[in-house]
């Protein structure tokens, strides 16, 4: 949990009382703000920081049931403590229902008090990181697969993982860098805190100070009241900062101070926070040329750069596609072919593992949920996989033989017998992969269905 100094807000009409409140809370480290009765309190609420509001049940104007209540219409969040006297638990019971998070008994001591405000506080931050992972999507951090470049990864995953140093992640679009990151999260000693991720690309950039570092209320038009970035959310876990040489220049610079001194200031503040976060950031642009192009700050990428690892693409690692496909579409209880898996292995794949998990998804549907044959795959796979076969076509014979005596081949090998026979052998190859549905295979072929019908009656095929 970060250090830095919390504001204790002590509500009593009684001079002598909120005098002991102000003294204690100063004893016990914190910061005491006071106030006279429920409407002085709320104007001190909208007035600057508090993180917690200690306050008595009856005073004069607005008493401290009436005030819980004005807090909780604008704020669910912020701990508020009940004091009472002791016929009055039915009065602190109500509160309780009404959303404070704790009350205390008069006459109370010092040891009390701080008790009450730490579980107050550890409540409160414990609300807000499970708000957070509710509004997470549920991530597995596996990794798939057992190529060569694989077991290299995993290797360096756990090379890294009990580790506080930074960590840069490079490669293309689609690779799995967030589910590089997670693994790395859930293999070091932090993984009981949280992963936060933040998509630098993805968050306007006038906005993304505030994402990562928080605001202060009043910081800006629409601040209304004071919010933790995510660099806070992170504190004793880890901050995944994807695409980080999309980040503006001027922010790098207050991203370089936060990781060299771990300490942070908020939007519209200027108390220094501490806190205790591991960093893995990611690109997929080539760090040195984003420090050429002046996307990326060189200092920032040497302090990023302590521990670098290497994404491979799909295409490198193509051994692992079959175990990926089950993978993924063991999630709709979906099994795929081999003939579409050697599909699969055949294409390029620019949008990697990503663009993978797309596909199938949608041959899934595609299929309604039974077996993934290869017509329910892109068209563009089909054409890919026609067009291999055609450039690595044995043409049964028809290559011209080399004789001893170099005898003529024009009865062998004639032009438009070639064209003829690797014609018919494409329309085969396309009717195969499309289980003989001449509408597909035409799309295939890129000819209408009129086109492949003639073709079909020329070559004689059935």
């Amino acid at each position: 949990m970060s250090d830095s100094i919390k504001y204790i807000l002590a509500v009593d009409d009684e001079p002598s009382m909120l005098r002991l409140l102000e003294i204690s809370l100063r004893q016990a480290g914190y910061q005491p703000l006071t106030a006279r009765d429920g409407r002085e309190a709320l104007e001190v609420i909208q007035a600057q920081k508090v993180d917690c509001v200690v306050t008595d049940l009856h005073m004069p104007r607005m008493d401290g049931l009436q005030l819980l209540k004005e807090i909780r219409k604008t704020d669910t969040e912020l701990p508020v403590i009940i004091v009472t006297a002791q016929g009055e638990i039915k009065s602190a019971i109500e509160a309780m229902k009404s959303g404070a998070s704790d009350y205390i008994l008069r006459p109370f001591d010092l040891e009390e008090l701080e008790l009450a405000i730490k579980r107050a506080l550890s409540f409160s931050r414990l609300v807000v990181e499970n708000k957070f992972l509710r509004e997470e999507k549920l991530v597995n951090t596996g990794l798939i697969g057992n190529s060569p470049v694989m077991q290299q990864l995993t290797a360096s995953i756990r090379q890294v993982a009990p580790e506080k140093a930074t960590v840069l992640l490079a490669g293309e679009t689609g690779t799995g860098k967030e589910v590089v990151a997670r693994a790395i999260h859930a293999a070091s000693p932090r993984n009981n805190a949280l992963f936060v991720a933040v998509n630098c690309a993805a968050i306007p950039h006038e906005m993304l100070e505030s994402e990562l570092f928080g605001h202060e209320k009043g910081a800006f038009t629409g601040a209304v009241k004071e919010r933790i970035g995510k660099f806070e959310l992170a504190d004793g876990g880890t901050l995944f900062l994807d695409e980080v040489t999309e980040m503006p220049m001027q922010l790098q610079a207050k991203l370089l101070r936060a990781l060299q001194e771990n300490v942070i200031e908020r939007l519209g503040g200027n108390r220094p926070i501490s806190v205790d976060i591991r960093v893995v950031a990611a690109t997929n642009r080539n760090p040195l040329a984003a420090i050429k192009d002046g996307k990326l700050r060189e200092d920032l990428y040497y302090r990023l750069n302590v521990f670098r690892i290497d994404l491979p693409a799909l295409r490198v690692r193509k051994s692992d596609i079959e175990a990926l496909a089950e993978y993924f579409l063991a999630k709709r209880r979906v099994a795929i072919s081999d003939q579409a898996i050697q599909l699969l292995m055949q294409y390029d794949w620019p949008g990697n593992v990503r663009e993978l998990e797309n596909v199938l998804e949608r041959a899934a549907i595609i299929s309604g949920n039974q077996m993934i044959q290869p017509e329910h795959l892109p068209a563009e796979m089909l054409n890919h996989s026609v067009a291999l076969s055609a450039t690595n076509l044995d043409t049964d014979g028809l290559t011209p033989t080399k004789h001893a005596h170099d005898a003529p081949v024009a009865n062998v090998l004639s032009l438009p017998s070639s064209v003829e026979a690797l014609e018919r052998q494409l329309i085969v190859k396309a009717l195969a992969f499309t289980h003989g549905n001449k509408s597909k295979a035409a799309k295939v072929l890129e000819i209408s269905e009129r086109s492949l019908w003639y073709k079909l009656s020329q070559y004689g095929i059935s």
